[in-house]
């Protein structure tokens, strides 16, 4: 049945006052939760003295958001307006140089955050990673890659490495792994796309270039080579229209969200709160439930800022990088879960696709499932949860092509075509719904702990069972809905805009 089916807009209607007091009620929940445990001795290093005229503390359980936007925020703001700066005087007089200039200004910036031995342990990977480009054969270049990225997740050869680099502050193992991992996979879209070339082979100045592009270097998100290069290449720089007011609004849009979340923190602690079992134990299963998708929707926000920030500033570099993740509000099906769309769109290109092929045979499907998950724990860094979360996403990943493979056939197929599109699509709702659960449920497992997931997972399916479990599931169903409206208004949108271009 199609996307474009409609539902009746009283029914519709039911639907988002449902979602809407159910949201309300289960934050209602955390709210008061975290204002009972404000003073407890269990949370005294996640909650903190925060903005003093809330008079509240604040939640900085993620060390990574509090550096970003307190102690860092001054050293980022410097370096990233430092390249937007001699960015846009390389662009006006002499544009065809720009890419130079983006090169020289990220190898002095990572010269001078992390050190020259950090930056010749990176210089020594492009280099390496080059000349197995130049025998122009794409297993090599996998596995070349795939080694030197294991020895940057791997111990020993993890610690060996960064050993070397020296000096301490806050955020020197998080720049270390972000830059050297972001680095091995540019390099190996480098090899990848080398070894299609037909005719010669790009250069290690092409490849400095795309590597050392700041905006991109330690966070991401990875554009992979062809595309960067074409981009950067180009020596007439044309913006849309109205284009420079879109990056205005992105840009205060993302310091909203970042402010958002810094009020937010204030009133729901829902990065600490999972730290306590005992505590959280003694909540609601809504309030449970809701704390657990709250922690993915967090992550969801992050991810949106962080990559939103720097894709503002490529933006202004008159660059198209990968867009912000799809909001996880949005998703209810394995297929379209993802945090890093770079990362997401490296693999798809380099592995899923190139394995899938049309994802349409399920041993195929198999196969590609599982090397892109061991890409992934690689990236991740091998560890006991980063396997139970790559096992699990895998699984759910075929599991969904199993289904509609099983229900394909007679006679299911042949029931769903008697009935109206309507409730065709509220029977794909309700599978929806279950499969919205298990994408939360699996992916807490690396955003909280693994403790922290079962204790969800047994509290609505096993004693909530079977008034929190359906009631729970209803609420899940009646925002699949939500989300399938908005699907089908977007797709007629699209449509209507495909064929203004044809008239």
């Amino acid at each position: 049945m199609g996307v474009k089916t409609m539902l009746p807009s009283y029914e519709l209607g039911f639907y988002a006052l449902t979602v809407t007091c159910a949201v309300v009620y289960s934050g209602s929940g955390i709210f008061e939760a975290s204002r009972d445990s404000m003073n407890r001795k269990a949370f005294r290093d996640g909650i903190k003295p925060g903005w003093h005229y809330f008079g509240r503390k604040m939640d900085v359980a993620d060390f990574e958001w509090v550096m970003w936007f307190t102690s860092f925020r001054n050293v980022i703001i410097f370096a990233l307006s430092g390249h937007v700066l001699f960015g846009k005087i390389c662009s006006m007089t002499v544009p065809q140089h720009r890419a130079v200039v983006y090169m020289l200004y990220g190898v002095l910036a990572v010269l001078g955050s992390m050190g020259l031995v950090y930056l010749m342990i990176i210089l020594s990977h492009c280099l390496v990673l080059y000349s197995v480009a130049l025998a122009k054969q794409k297993w090599l270049c996998y596995v070349a890659g795939l080694c030197c990225l294991a020895s940057f997740k791997v111990e020993p050869f993890s610690s060996w490495q960064s050993g070397f680099v020296t000096g301490a502050f806050d955020l020197q193992d998080v720049l270390f792994y972000g830059g050297s991992g972001f680095t091995i996979m540019r390099c190996m879209s480098f090899a990848l796309e080398s070894s299609e070339r037909k005719e010669g082979i790009y250069s290690i100045f092409d490849l400095l270039k795309y590597n050392f592009y700041l905006p991109f270097f330690f966070f991401g998100p990875v554009m992979t080579f062809d595309q960067f290069h074409a981009q950067v290449s180009t020596r007439e720089l044309r913006r849309k229209d109205d284009e420079m007011r879109s990056i205005r609004v992105h840009a205060l849009l993302h310091m909203g969200a970042i402010i958002a979340v810094d009020i937010f923190f204030h009133f729901f602690y829902i990065l600490t709160l999972p730290s306590d079992l005992k505590f959280v134990n003694r909540l609601s299963d809504w309030s449970l439930a809701g704390l657990a998708y709250s922690n993915l929707v967090y992550d969801w926000v992050k991810a949106a800022v962080m990559f939103g920030v720097i894709n503002t500033i490529a933006r202004l570099d008159h660059l198209d990088p990968p867009q912000p993740p799809k909001c996880i509000t949005m998703l209810y099906v394995f297929a379209e879960t993802h945090f890093d769309r770079g990362i997401n769109d490296w693999l798809c290109k380099y592995v899923y696709d190139h394995i899938g092929e049309n994802h349409d045979n399920i041993m195929k499907e198999l196969v590609a499932t599982v090397a892109t998950f061991a890409v992934t724990t690689l990236w991740l860094g091998p560890c006991e949860i980063v396997y139970i979360w790559s096992v699990f996403n895998c699984f759910g990943l075929n599991f969904e092509l199993w289904v509609q493979k099983f229900f394909q056939r007679e006679p299911f197929a042949k029931l769903e075509a008697k009935m109206s599109a309507a409730m065709s699509r509220r029977i794909r709702a309700a599978f929806g719904a279950a499969n919205f659960w298990a994408i939360v449920l699996y992916n807490i497992l690396a955003l909280n702990s693994l403790e922290f997931a079962l204790l969800v997972t047994k509290r609505l399916l096993l004693t909530g069972f079977p008034v929190s479990t359906l009631s729970i599931w209803f609420i899940t169903y009646c925002g699949v809905q939500l989300i399938k409206e908005r699907e089908r208004i977007l797709a007629i949108e699209e449509e209507k805009c495909d064929k203004a271009k044809v008239e």
